[in-house]
C-alpha cells in the first residue's frame, strides 16, 4: 500500500523522499519513481511539509516515531504527519504530544481500499485531527484519494478504520464460506462467483477480490491473514474499552485463528476458502 502511494505522489508532481525498514526496497521504489531515499525516519521527515506513514502494526509505528533517529526527531515546525497505518487509536493519541513538541501536528488518516484502489487514486481516507492540519495535508492525500472524510479529533479516523475493517473481514469470511458451500454442492467456482458478484452482496471488496478467490494459486498476497488477525484483535480491544457487544467479531477471530493455526498466516485473506475446502 505504501509503495503504491509513493507512485501516486510522484506522478502527481510531489517531491518524495522514501524510507523503508528494508533499505533495498526503498531504493528500488525510489529508482522506479524518481524519489529520494532516507537512511532513517528522522532523515525522511527532515525536509517534509507532510509526512505520510504507512506501517503494518502498532509496534512498527512506535519504532518509526520514537528514538534519536525516529521521525519525531526530524520534524520541522509546521509539518503535518498523516498516518495511514491501521493501529489502535490509543497508539496515535500517545504519540501526539511528541509530535506537538516538535511544532508539528499529527493526523490519523487510515484508508479503505486495495493496492489497485491506490493506483487508481480511488481510496477513501478517514481523518482524525485538526481541520487546519487536514487542509495542509489534503493536496497530498488527493494524490491517492477519491474522498477524504474528516471525522473529528485525533483517533476518530483510526477508530473508523477498525470499524470498517471489522466489516470487511466479516464479509471475507462470509464470502469464503459461501463460495466453498457452492463448490461442495456442485456449482463450478467461477459460475458461483459470477452470481455472487452480480447479486445484492456485490460490494467493492467482492469485486476486487475475485481473481484471488477464483485463482488462488496465481494471486500474490495482498493482505495476509496474520494482519487480519491483528485488525480483529484491535477491534476487539476497542470494543472492550467502550463496552460494545460484538459477538460476530468474536466468531470471526476464532475462524481466522483456526486458519492461521493450519498454516495460512502468511497467505492472502482469500486463502480462507482454501482452508475451508480442506476442512
Amino acid at each position: 500500500m505504501g509503495a503504491a502511494m509513493v507512485g501516486r505522489l510522484a506522478d502527481a508532481g510531489h517531491d518524495v523522499v522514501v524510507y523503508n525498514r528494508t533499505t533495498a526496497r526503498a531504493r528500488q521504489l525510489a529508482e522506479r519513481h524518481g524519489a529520494g531515499v532516507a537512511a532513517t525516519p528522522k532523515e525522511a521527515a527532515a525536509t517534509a511539509d507532510v509526512v505520510v506513514v504507512s506501517l503494518a502494526d502498532d509496534a512498527a509505528v512506535r519504532a518509526a516515531y520514537l528514538g534519536p533517529e525516529g521521525l519525531v526527531a526530524g520534524l520541522r515546525p509546521g509539518a503535518v504527519v498523516a498516518d495511514t497505518s491501521t493501529v489502535d487509536p490509543a497508539t496515535l493519541q500517545g504519540l501526539r504530544a511528541g509530535v506537538a513538541a516538535a511544532g508539528a501536528t499529527l493526523l490519523d488518516t487510515p484508508v479503505s481500499g486495495s493496492v489497485a484502489t491506490v493506483e487508481a487514486g480511488q481510496l477513501l481516507v478517514m481523518v482524525g485531527g485538526p481541520a487546519e492540519a487536514l487542509a495542509q495535508a489534503e493536496p497530498v492525500l488527493a494524490a491517492f484519494a477519491r474522498r477524504v472524510i474528516h471525522l473529528g479529533p485525533l483517533g476518530t479516523g483510526a477508530t473508523m478504520k477498525l470499524v470498517v475493517n471489522s466489516m470487511v473481514h466479516a464479509l471475507n469470511i462470509a464470502l469464503a464460506e459461501a463460495l466453498v458451500l457452492a463448490e461442495k454442492a456442485g456449482v463450478e467456482r467461477s459460475a458461483a462467483y459470477e452470481v455472487i458478484a452480480s447479486s445484492a452482496v456485490a460490494a467493492p471488496f467482492v469485486l476486487y477480490k475475485r481473481e484471488a478467490y477464483e485463482h488462488p494459486e496465481d494471486t500474490p498476497v495482498a493482505f495476509a491473514l496474520d494482519l487480519v488477525a491483528k485488525d480483529l484483535d484491535l477491534a476487539a480491544e476497542l470494543a472492550g474499552r467502550v463496552e460494545a457487544q460484538m459477538s460476530q467479531l468474536a466468531t470471526n477471530q476464532a475462524v481466522v485463528g483456526r486458519a492461521i493455526d493450519a498454516g495460512f498466516g502468511e497467505a492472502d485473506m482469500s486463502a480462507l476458502a482454501t482452508h475451508l475446502r480442506a476442512g
